[in-house]
């Protein structure tokens, strides 16, 4: 591993040591960028605080990514320059993210079916990444594998560590985003989790004794989606610009990465520019432009209908994806609500419940280490088997309808009828 040159100071993690190939990828203008798009989007329209970016996340992942490298290091020979990767992996693990991260990304999902995941891969093998990578003697392609989980030059552990269920991305977002919204449910014992990770058979374990503290990671996230990432006007604003963004997209070209260059020169603040700025009076590009400047003033549509629904599998999930049924759905309520139907917004707002693997896959179980006369001895355990995660396990979906203001009493009518009586704080079963 390169020697520490130069230090960071982090408000969640404190002081974090940088080697030189980390350094000299932090200083480019590729990974500059991420300062200027937002960890969380449009949440900081309904959390002031939420204004951390995907720069900082990418360097407190490094951080935990290597910290977890050197406990796994004490406890099973590994080769000590599988840390640095562990590193390097983690610190570029979102570098393909464009303007608003996850909001461009499901306009770019649906249109061209790519994620910002393969823009990742693309940033690590095509740029001067890559040439960073190469003259410090580490693989651009082993690196970019892992990353999604696909390798096979590395071991499994490497990309669980990175983005499986028990992954320090999750780990530094959930303390990041709870620090910066100010919420407290975001608030784990990572350091407990990670301490107590064990190898077996280059599958990620963990120790038993840990098992309270992988509950409670398990349970944070649980809560964040519901209280912060699902809030019904955090979704509202990026309902707005979701929709702003596809109706301009043809036009302003922003999801395509045919000229990857171009794209990364986006942020969330010179693409919402682009957007405000639309002079064409055309009707999807004028309604485009107002949705922009209602988001940037905060002028946003109203939640009229909601229901959570927990469910064991991804029907909702299924179902919902599928555009001609959210299509016709939107047009039912809009000509009983008599409104047009571009008044209507129809959110599924889905997760699993507990994350998926690095292999994205759900996580149906987890190995845990248990110490006896014998050393230790390792079982594979059903998460839904764990009664706090049980409970939780399967698939957290919030159906919410939104229209603007003047519209909210006809479309909440009509939304019930469709969907059946609202319910802002029930959970109910479907």
């Amino acid at each position: 591993m390169n020697n520490n040159i130069c230090e960071i100071r982090d408000p969640i993690h404190g002081y974090i040591h940088i080697s030189e190939v980390e350094k000299e990828i932090i200083d480019s203008s590729l990974f500059q960028r991420l300062r200027r798009i937002r960890q969380l989007s449009g949440a900081h329209l309904t959390y002031p605080g939420a204004q951390h970016s995907r720069f900082e996340h990418s360097i407190g992942t490094m951080h935990l990514g290597g910290l977890t490298g050197n406990i796994i290091l004490k406890k099973t020979p590994i080769n000590k320059d599988f840390i640095q990767e562990l590193r390097l992996a983690s610190l570029l693990h979102d570098i393909g993210h464009g303007p608003f991260s996850h909001l461009i990304e499901e306009v770019m999902t649906e249109k061209h079916g790519i994620t910002h995941e393969t823009v990742t891969q693309r940033v690590i093998l095509e740029t001067e990444i890559k040439d960073i990578l190469n003259r410090h003697g580490f693989d651009p392609n082993a690196i970019s594998e892992f990353i999604v989980g696909l390798s096979t030059k590395r071991p499994r552990f490497m990309s669980d560590i990175v983005g499986g269920g028990l992954s320090v991305d999750i780990m530094d977002y959930l303390l990041r985003d709870s620090y910066f919204t100010g919420v407290e449910y975001g608030k784990v014992d990572i350091l407990r989790i990670i301490n107590s990770f064990e190898l077996k058979d280059d599958k990620l374990a963990l120790n038993q004794a840990a098992l309270y503290a992988f509950e409670a990671l398990m349970i944070a996230r649980y809560e964040m989606f519901r209280a912060v990432y699902f809030h019904r006007t955090v979704r509202a604003s990026e309902l707005m610009l979701i929709r702003s963004i596809s109706l301009a997209d043809e036009i302003l070209g922003l999801t395509d990465t045919n000229d990857l260059n171009k794209y990364l020169q986006q942020n969330d603040e010179t693409t919402l520019n682009l957007l405000v700025n639309i002079s064409d009076d055309q009707k999807e590009l004028k309604q485009s432009r107002d949705l922009a400047i209602n988001y940037r003033d905060r002028n946003l549509v109203k939640c009229v209908y909601e229901k959570t629904i927990h469910r064991k599998d991804q029907l909702m999930e299924s179902i919902f994806l599928q555009k001609s049924i959210r299509e016709d759905l939107v047009r039912k309520i809009a000509e009983e609500a008599n409104v047009p139907p571009d008044e209507v917004y129809l959110d599924v707002s889905t997760t699993p419940s507990v994350p998926l693997t690095s292999a994205r896959q759900a996580l149906t179980s987890i190995i845990l280490a248990t110490t006896n006369s014998n050393g230790l001895k390792y079982e594979e355990v059903r998460v839904d088997e764990l009664p706090l995660i049980g409970a939780i396990s399967g698939f957290f979906n919030i159906l919410r309808v939104y229209t603007s203001n003047i519209n909210r009493k006809t479309v909440e009518e009509a939304s019930s009828k469709t969907f059946g009586e609202s319910s802002y704080s029930s959970k109910i079963s479907m």
